[in-house]
């Protein structure tokens, strides 16, 4: 399934309370659709600090991206868990929110094995009738869903695509067993351009906050054919995919968001804001 090429894992809004800024979702996503050029948007994924909003806040962002968007984005909202039975109950709730798809994170900490995943994501898959994307993201969670596991999950009919944050030996495995019409996304911004060459079909960016406009014109320009003006821009926008990731995501592009004139507010504890240092230099990124 298509949900274009660049999706932006959407940053929540704080208050100085480190409250969800309410008032702040709907410009955000204006901000995001309409000067971004996010063909869809994950609301409630790591980088909306998904372990640390309330069950209640994450269904209440919903509500509000899938009314505010129209259909303008689509809208894919996190609910993973590392619990199936937890999994199955927020995506329940979510699906009937009218929702896209779901994103489904491998589950952390408890380390399954391949059998493991392939019975909770099926379980899931099984209690909901919308389409789900999977989340592979090793790195976060201390697993990998193999490749053998996702063209596994592939058959069933509404596992529709996976954001999988792995190298290219394991993308390319991907790309060569899944069924017909299921979608690869990259999760890793700084391999955007190299992973097009092989056949991903877009990018899930947590940069494409601040640079989306010059990433979908880089994304353009490769399918378009145009493999010099891709190349330059990959290697002029390669210190800001790298850069908004020099102290604990979302930290860096919440900062980034603010010196373009979008407030989105600070992060939840245990994650801190920038030091000073860490600021300068992302505002150096910007310039």
């Amino acid at each position: 399934m298509d949900f274009g090429r660049l999706i932006t894992a959407m940053v929540t809004p704080l208050d100085d309370q480190q409250r969800v800024n309410w008032d702040a979702v709907e410009p955000l996503i204006d901000y995001l659709i309409d000067e971004q050029k996010s063909d869809a948007l994950v609301i409630n994924g790591t980088t909306g600090e998904s372990p640390t909003t309330t069950e209640e806040e994450k269904l209440r962002l919903v509500e509000i991206a899938v009314r505010h968007a129209k259909g303008r984005a689509k809208i894919i909202a996190g609910t993973g868990s590392n619990d199936t039975a937890h999994a199955i109950h927020l995506s329940r709730r979510t699906a009937q929110l009218g929702v896209d798809a779901l994103l489904l994170v491998a589950p952390y900490y408890n380390k399954p094995s391949q059998e493991g995943l392939y019975q909770h994501f099926k379980a899931v898959a099984e209690a909901v009738d919308v389409p789900i994307m999977l989340y592979n993201v090793p790195g976060r969670t201390g697993v990998n869903i193999s490749a053998a596991t996702t063209i596994r999950l592939s058959k069933i009919p509404n596992i529709v695509a996976t954001k999988d944050c792995t190298d290219t030996d394991q993308l390319t495995e991907l790309l060569n067993g899944i069924e017909p019409g299921f979608t690869v996304y990259s999760g890793e911004d700084a391999v955007t351009l190299p992973v097009l060459s092989i056949g991903v079909h877009g990018i899930v960016s947590v940069a494409s906050h601040v640079v989306g406009k010059q990433m979908k014109a880089m994304i353009e320009a490769y399918l378009n054919g145009d493999v010099q003006s891709a190349a330059a821009l990959h290697r002029e926008l390669h210190p800001v995919f790298k850069g908004l990731f020099c102290a604990p995501s979302p930290a860096p592009v919440k900062h980034a968001l603010k010196v373009k004139g979008v407030d989105a507010g600070g992060v939840r504890l245990p994650l801190v804001p920038l030091t000073e240092q860490e600021a300068k230099f992302v505002e150096s990124l910007l310039k």
